[in-house]
């Protein structure tokens, strides 16, 4: 049996929560694991017509491959298409223009006509994004490709750790991957797209250095014309795609909603049992004499939620038999995670 009590809009609370959980894979488990799923391709710079290399891994549940052209002229269509005139990856192409009375433009000095970002290219900071893109002939790419049941809404920023026979790599928090060498050298080597769990190793360029000592000074920067080309080789960029020794680490962020539930009941409500064990006789539907005693109290052990229709939704016990007061209110809060 069931007594029924209306909620009302103040009774209800919807609150964001954002849930973290932390992910570690060592060498092919993060490869071969058909759970897991992460997945590391070989972007090259090739004719399509001429190179048709495949690249990613087959599960025994799904073909992760791609061709390695497509990978390539993928992620530089999403994440560089703006910053590809630049020789470090610095800054974007777009420039600025006047607008005239009479309808026509015109472009600032050194501009080239392009007045505004051609595509979103997912910028993951204010800061200098440090896109440097390769696009010479046969240069290479590596992409790490983390599932989306593993990484959520995003990567948490600064989670993301990767070990290769080649060196690290981490986020530096602002969507910029980082080597760190064996003397703490560290370097800009790519980019981390946070929301769609991609990492991108570009190889980075010799102006993209920080933390550097001697000569030059802290944070020194480089002519691209007398230091000019990347901070990693093809080697490098090989071992981070297809070595089994590889340790990746990262955070994973997911927003639920917490659904809070407010059931009220006053000093005067629910102060008769409505358990069947009350009543003493089938024959009139008398009760116990105990249940008329000014000392007896009704005990609350369950709480439903019902739609408009009465219908069941969801049933909550409680710990133990809760005693309803005739003196003062007792609440009783529900609480809902949902996606």
């Amino acid at each position: 049996m069931a007594a029924f009590k209306q909620f009302n809009s103040q009774d209800i609370i919807v609150s964001p929560l954002e849930l973290n959980k932390g992910f570690s894979f060592s060498g092919n488990n993060a490869l071969t694991a058909s759970n897991v799923q992460i997945a590391r391709y070989l972007g090259k710079n090739a004719s399509f017509l001429t190179n048709k290399e495949l690249t990613g891994t087959i599960y025994p549940s799904k073909d992760l491959r791609e061709y390695q052209t497509t990978v390539y002229n993928s992620v530089k269509q999403l994440y560089y298409s703006n910053y590809l005139s630049s020789s470090d990856g610095n800054v974007s192409i777009a420039t600025t223009a006047s607008f005239n009375t009479d309808g026509t433009v015109t472009p600032d000095s050194g501009s080239v006509g392009i007045y505004s970002p051609l595509y979103d290219n997912y910028n993951q900071t204010d800061l200098s994004p440090y896109k440097y893109f390769p696009t010479g002939s046969d240069n290479t790419i590596g992409i790490l490709s983390v599932p989306k049941n593993l990484y959520g809404d995003y990567i948490q920023p600064k989670s993301l750790k990767i070990t290769t026979e080649s060196g690290s790599y981490v986020d530096d928090g602002e969507g910029r991957l980082k080597r760190i060498n064996a003397s703490n050298t560290q370097t800009f080597v790519g980019n981390v797209i946070y929301q769609h769990g991609i990492v991108i190793l570009t190889g980075g360029n010799r102006t993209d250095r920080i933390g550097e000592t001697g000569l030059y000074g802290q944070n020194a920067e480089y002519g691209a014309s007398l230091y000019g080309g990347r901070l990693i080789n093809s080697d490098d960029i090989l071992n981070f795609v297809t070595s089994s020794i590889f340790d990746v680490s990262f955070s994973s962020s997911f927003g639920i909603y917490e659904t809070q539930y407010k059931c009220t009941i006053n000093e005067n409500d629910f102060n008769f049992s409505l358990n069947p064990s009350v009543i003493s006789s089938s024959q009139n539907g008398s009760v116990h004499d105990f249940i008329t005693s000014s000392f007896f109290e009704p005990y609350v052990t369950t709480v439903g939620l019902y739609d408009n229709s009465q219908n069941l939704l969801a049933v909550g016990k409680l710990a133990k038999p809760l005693p309803t007061s005739k003196t003062t209110d007792t609440s009783i809060l529900i609480n809902f995670d949902r996606q």
